[in-house]
């Protein structure tokens, strides 16, 4: 399959070193194929849904594939997406980072994507491939047997309604993240997935749909809307991301603690419009 990249593509920005402290390093089934999950957004702020979708994931790998999950990964947008209230990637990582050390043992944070100019899905995923099974050399079993790592993305389902659109991806991102990598997506309340994927029959054994046994409609527009309206938002969030969030006074009000610069998203760029991946508002991923 052809490469999207440039070299260029996956340079790191400065002081930038790939977390892999809870990377699993040696696969417990030899049977397995050790794959990682990884989310994109914009995770403003990242609610207990985002880090639900991952626990949904690993259930359904469990009891219904071949895999097994040595990793997952929260990646942040940059503020280059300029994405219209999109919070600056500092605040952003810093509360993926509360989220996922404090309430998950296998969960972290890559921070590549946020300091940087804006990369497309497709690249990100280039991104954790390199890292993850070139400069890490991939796993082994417990006999000492090297195995690849399969990066896959992890979405919600009105990611997928997106893909199904014509024109709103480009197809060779599409073929390079629904063919090379592949994907999960979860249920979204009022998405239909099985309708969304007949157009994207070719990869449908790349695609694994996973639905919600308890709905779950949290998403990070809501919270905002809560914020601003002084309403509670505990228990919609970690504990330490609220605090956070009450501490640095953030989203109180339109504007305040947003990117700078941030307008409409330049839908030209890398030839996609991309969708969130946990919510329904228009936005990249995780809202």
């Amino acid at each position: 399959m052809s490469t999207l990249r440039e070299p260029s593509d996956l340079s790191n920005p400065p002081n930038y070193s790939f977390p892999s402290h809870r990377l699993s390093r040696i696969l417990r089934n030899p049977h397995k194929h050790p794959v990682v999950l990884v989310a994109c957004g914009s995770f403003s702020p990242v609610t207990y849904l985002h880090l639900r979708m991952f626990e949904m994931a690993k259930d359904y790998v469990r009891q219904n594939t071949d895999y097994e999950i040595v990793g997952g990964y929260l990646s942040p947008v940059s503020d280059k997406y300029k994405k219209p209230g999109l919070l600056n990637a500092h605040h952003r990582s810093t509360m993926c980072t509360l989220a996922a050390e404090q309430t998950s043992s296998w969960l972290m944070v890559d921070t590549w994507e946020a300091f940087q100019d804006y990369k497309r899905t497709a690249i990100v995923l280039d991104h954790f491939d390199h890292e993850i099974n070139t400069v890490l050399g991939g796993v082994h079993t417990e006999d000492g047997e090297h195995r690849d790592v399969k990066v896959m993305l992890l979405a919600g389902s009105d990611l997928i309604g997106t893909m199904s659109e014509p024109g709103v991806w480009s197809y060779a991102d599409l073929d390079h993240i629904l063919g090379r990598y592949g994907t999960f997506i979860v249920e979204r309340q009022g998405s239909a997935m099985d309708q969304a994927t007949d157009s994207l029959a070719k990869w449908r054994d790349n695609i694994h749909l996973i639905s919600q046994l308890i709905q779950n409609d949290v998403s990070s527009t809501k919270v905002r809307l809560f914020l601003r309206r002084g309403l509670s938002v505990r228990y919609l969030l970690p504990l330490s991301v609220v605090d956070y969030i009450e501490q640095n006074g953030l989203y109180l009000e339109d504007g305040i603690g947003l990117a700078a610069g941030s307008s409409s998203l330049d839908k030209g760029k890398g030839n996609e419009k991309e969708s969130p991946s946990a919510t329904g508002s228009a936005s990249k991923a995780g809202a």
